[in-house]
């Protein structure tokens, strides 16, 4: 027996009539790359995509073609987000801080046929256009220079009338988007998310034990709208009618704060190197910035150290929220709120729990497998988080990274985790990245978060590093602080009331900066391949 509800499509298109029908006039503010603050409302912005879209059409992109993005947060953007599915096409974020080649790659991969590409960003085009099937170029954010034989895109969407636009009728299982991992552990792999998808993944980020993003936000993604589609975060503001603010390709911490205070941004999120920099701009200039407007900070992308929760917090008034999630999971996997239970707990065990991951959000569910098989839920046992759920890949695009899905469908994250009693996760390291000392694991995170939260720290790297008794050894890289000097010997002793003798980095060396992906993580590829003759294996 069926249920006789009815059939309802859980499609892009449904989010935009929504939006279209209840919060045309609520705001969208962007900083072009020229540093020019633009507004509009999402009438506007949703009349714009429907133009754009007409143009697509005329251009001859068909239901199931990949159009490409390459371009920062602003405006024309997103309206790219909301045009290309609702034709039936499939929007690509091509993340603009890859190599030329990875970015060949991944557009022949994907088949790509139409970029719209920021002006600033056609010689990084010009690279690998070539060795993919790009034939049509959209330039976007014009500065006035010079394009070629590429379309203007607002001479484009002037010759349409958004009138003509008649979305898709699209299934809810049919292709929105793509997006590519890094690449960090092996080759990019696409990852294709379905409308249903988006809609569900927008839905728990409205929820209160979600992201908590409403109507009444203002909702500034610093992350960056190449990556993850930006968490999400632009569908989850047009469902709500959440105002949004687009950074641009301006994520210094300057240009951050004075968004949030021009803009009265509620609700902000962003990767921890982003929130460490907004820290030391805070910290160098107190009260220059009135953040009485912003609510909360979501960090995740990687461990946030306690110290800079506790620091933005008791220091500056900035509520911090730790979340986590991958490209294959749209990306948003769990948040960390301080449920009821904890109410009553001592701050400093309200913080140690602010600093895990936490919970995983409504329709994922979470497991962790050792050699040993599934690990125990004791906030102790280590071993590979597996997830599934509502938004997590099945399966790469092409077919590639099967090993990444265990037997039973379940994704391997390649992130080592504890789970506590309670269910709430602890990221203890990437399987990659995890020190393996004489067969015991050590935690490379966790060395980190308390390193970072010496008051001479910037930033701080821990490494697993080849030795000849034990196999491998953590090697600490540090970047002290401006004006600030400490020691190898002052470090290693910060550490040691924290951890047993062992998990002590045997030495620390100090560097001006550590270098980064393309997603602003620490790239500890790099620092491996050059430390990894510290201990003296060749």
């Amino acid at each position: 027996m069926n249920g006789l509800t009815m059939d309802f499509p859980l499609t892009v298109s449904a989010i935009v009539r929504r939006c279209d029908a209840l919060f045309r006039h609520k705001a969208v503010t962007s900083r072009l790359p020229d540093r020019r603050i633009v507004r509009h409302t999402y009438g506007e912005i949703i009349d714009r995509s429907r133009r754009l879209a007409v143009a697509l059409r005329r251009l001859g992109v068909m239901p199931g073609d990949r159009v490409a993005t390459l371009g920062w947060n602003h405006h024309q953007h997103l309206e790219a987000y909301f045009a290309i599915p609702t034709i039936g096409a499939v929007l690509h974020t091509l993340n603009l801080r890859l190599h030329p080649d990875d970015l060949a790659s991944i557009a022949h991969d994907a088949g790509d046929t139409v970029v719209l590409a920021d002006e600033s960003l056609l010689p990084l085009l010009a690279c690998f256009r070539s060795r993919t099937a790009i034939g049509r170029v959209i330039v976007m954010a014009r500065t006035g220079g010079q394009i070629g034989d590429a379309a203007d895109y607002e001479e484009l969407i002037a010759r349409d009338d958004s009138s003509d636009h008649v979305p898709m009728d699209n299934a809810e299982n049919a292709a929105a988007a793509i997006c590519y991992t890094s690449g960090t552990t092996g080759s990019p792999k696409g990852v294709v998310y379905s409308h249903r998808a988006i809609v569900l993944h927008s839905l728990v980020c409205g929820m209160t034990d979600g992201l908590g993003v409403c109507e009444r936000d203002t909702i500034m993604p610093v992350v960056s709208m190449f990556h993850v589609n930006a968490w999400g975060l632009p569908f989850a503001a047009l469902m709500t009618g959440a105002n949004l603010v687009l950074p641009g390709p301006c994520l210094d911490a300057a240009s951050i704060l004075e968004l949030c205070q021009q803009e009265r941004v509620t609700c902000a999120a962003g990767v921890p190197t982003v929130w460490l920099g907004v820290l030391a701009t805070l910290d160098a200039a107190p009260g220059a910035y009135d953040l009485s407007r912003l609510r909360r900070i979501f960090i995740g992308g990687a461990a946030a150290p306690a110290a800079l929760i506790q620091a933005l917090e008791e220091r500056h008034g900035v509520r911090v929220v730790h979340a986590w999630g991958m490209t294959e999971s749209a990306p948003l996997g769990s948040v960390c709120w301080v449920t009821s239970d904890l109410d009553e707990a001592l701050p400093e065990q309200q913080l140690a729990h602010r600093a895990t991951q936490g919970f995983p959000v409504p329709l994922v569910e979470f497991r962790a497998r050792s050699e040993q098989g599934l690990v125990p839920w004791d906030g102790i046992s280590m071993g590979e988080l597996e997830m599934r759920g509502a938004w997590v890949a099945k399966a790469y695009y092409g077919g590639q990274g099967e090993d990444r899905f265990a037997d039973d469908g379940w994704f391997k994250t390649g992130d080592i985790v504890t789970i506590s009693p309670r269910g709430a996760i602890e990221i203890r390291d990437r399987s990659k990245d995890v020190v393996k000392s004489g067969g015991e694991w050590i935690s490379s995170v966790a060395l980190e978060c308390s390193l970072m939260g010496h008051p001479a720290v910037a930033e701080a790297a821990v490494v697993a590093v080849p030795h000849a008794k034990w196999g491998e050894r953590p090697l600490a890289v540090v970047v002290m602080k401006s004006g600030c000097c400490v020691t190898e010997q002052e470090l290693i002793a910060y550490l040691e009331p924290g951890f047993v003798r062992w998990w002590l980095p045997d030495a620390v060396v100090f560097v001006d900066e550590i270098p980064r992906t393309a997603a602003g993580k620490f790239r500890k590829t790099a620092l491996r391949d050059r430390f990894r003759t510290h201990y003296g294996v060749t």
